[in-house]
């Protein structure tokens, strides 16, 4: 055994005794941003929060708010913390905690989320779209409440942006102030975001805009994580300015209408580098049941922007739209006007306002409301003719108010610039609703899109065989000859034909079933 002299040791004692004193005095972090949800998928997700001192950082979690058994840690001392989950379950709720190796900064019931559930799986999910958001008003808060009253005990699985998500500069600060802060006691710490710019969220005033839209040096591409790599689904991007994603049965694409790739290709150049990822991407996903694109900058819109005289607007919807459509793009989301406007199922329009011509370029005279009203049945489609887009403006998640002289646009079935709110997609299966909520908590404008309802199906029996008739609809059921209200019934007719039907609570709907029984 080594011995030291005293001398020695009377030196070493003062020096790990400071050591220890400055360990313990080393301030612990303050949470001052997140915890927030990136980069989600069936099974892992992204966790990132900022401190106002760097630190290290560590994520527990676990399937109960008391049981936090896992943990993934990240040994680099940073302000900007993301920590990524992976091996996670599709589908399941995990509860969480964020901290350094020392402290927890943030734990509870409240904190938890909810991995997406498998690709191509269907389900009933729920996303909200929030257009124009970050402007700190009394119509941003309240849109939120409304949406979070709505929301309930339902399970909401993802929600948007729409752009223009800091205003009016997107910077940082704007960001904190008006984004994070707004969210970071709900929305941010539970479902996951996939955000989307704005050209607000290009004018980050420490490099000019035009430079901005070159290289993408902006807060808005600093605060957020993409799955540039196709770690949500869709085909992998390799940018942060657009991506696609699913959520079960639907595919989602976030477009950059404002951005310019290779410092020359906007959205509207169909041979950029964009518009070349998004036809593979389409191609490569037309198996999905739902896709959804969004973007910016509307094809159509007479609220406080004018797609009739706008560059990027009238660019967008002269050579863009008509690739979505080909590829059978089902709905079509975005901001910029501070309104809601909303179209019927339609194609073929690419013109401006006065070329529009509801007999040829709506392909549905119904509202799409659903609701037991006059023309209110759902948008059909099917996969031998998948034509047809709704195309939907909600940018009054914040900012609010504007309309053109000719408010509202003729292509648009429903139009409304006095009332914010946010727009609530809920899939099930073939079965996809749109519904406005607004700051108000009324729901002032909704539609329904159902895929290959309708089915005329025979069926071959036996004498004494059973089949089981099953509706092509979601919704509620009236069978004939049978009292059942189910989704589907079990049958066994005598010998000969006998037709079934099913019709939905309007009477809109309805598949006809006849049953050959062979004696």
């Amino acid at each position: 055994m080594k011995t030291f002299p005293k001398i020695f040791l009377s030196l070493l004692f003062p020096l790990a005794l400071h050591a220890q004193e400055k360990e313990k005095k080393s301030p612990q972090p303050v949470l001052i941003r997140g915890p927030y949800l990136q980069v989600a998928s069936s099974t892992g997700i992204l966790i990132r929060w900022r401190t106002d001192v760097s630190s290290r950082s560590r994520v527990c979690f676990g399937s109960r708010p008391d049981h936090l058994d896992q943990q993934a840690q990240d040994n680099k001392l940073v302000t900007e913390h993301q920590v990524r989950l992976s091996g996670l379950k599709p589908y399941t709720r995990y509860y969480y905690s964020i901290g350094d190796f020392r402290d927890t900064l943030q734990k509870g019931k409240d904190n938890y989320f909810t991995t997406l559930p498998e690709p191509g799986k269907a389900g009933k999910y729920r996303i909200a779209a929030l257009g124009d958001c970050g402007d700190n008003s009394i119509n941003q808060r309240q849109v939120k409440e409304q949406v979070i009253k709505y929301l309930g005990d339902q399970q909401m699985d993802a929600w948007i942006l729409l752009g223009d998500n800091a205003y009016s500069d997107g910077t940082d600060a704007e960001f904190q102030t008006k984004f994070f802060n707004i969210y970071k006691d709900d929305l941010l710490k539970k479902y996951s975001l996939f955000p989307t710019p704005g050209n607000h969220d290009y004018h980050d005033t420490e490099v000019t805009s035009a430079k901005a839209q070159e290289t993408h040096e902006t807060a808005y591409y600093q605060n957020f994580s993409m799955p540039t790599q196709g770690e949500s689904g869709g085909t992998a991007s390799h940018t942060q300015a657009f991506y696609s994603f699913d959520i079960g049965n639907a595919h989602f694409l976030s477009l950059d209408s404002y951005g310019k790739e290779e410092k020359s290709y906007r959205l509207y150049d169909t041979l950029g580098p964009q518009v070349n990822w998004i036809k593979k991407d389409l191609a490569e996903n037309k198996n999905k049941g739902w896709v959804i694109a969004y973007w910016h900058h509307p094809p159509y819109t007479m609220g406080s922007h004018n797609s009739d005289t706008e560059t990027e607007l009238v660019k967008i919807r002269e050579n863009f739209i008509r690739i979505l459509e080909r590829y059978g793009v089902d709905l079509v989301l975005c901001g910029h006007s501070h309104d809601y406007e909303r179209s019927r199922l339609m194609a073929g329009h690419y013109g401006p306002e006065a070329s529009f011509n509801a007999a040829r370029h709506n392909l549905s005279s119904s509202s799409g409301r659903y609701d037991g009203g006059k023309d209110a049945g759902p948008y059909v489609k099917n996969d031998l003719q998948n034509k047809g887009t709704v195309y939907v403006v909600s940018g009054s998640a914040g900012k609010l108010g504007g309309k053109q002289t000719s408010f509202p646009h003729d292509a648009m079935y429903f139009s409304d610039a006095d009332h914010g709110g946010a727009s609530m997609l809920e899939i099930e299966d073939n079965r996809l609703d749109l519904k406005w909520i607004c700051a108000d908590g009324q729901i002032r404008d909704q539609f329904t899109i159902m895929k290959n309802v309708s089915k005329n199906t025979v069926i071959k029996l036996k004498a004494g065989e059973k089949a089981e008739l099953k509706a092509s609809f979601i919704g509620k059921y009236k069978w004939n000859p049978s009292s059942e209200v189910s989704r589907s019934i079990v049958v066994s007719p005598a010998a000969g034909i006998t037709k079934y039907t099913v019709t939905d609570e309007f009477n809109t709907v309805t598949d006809t079933f006849e049953v050959h029984v062979s004696k």
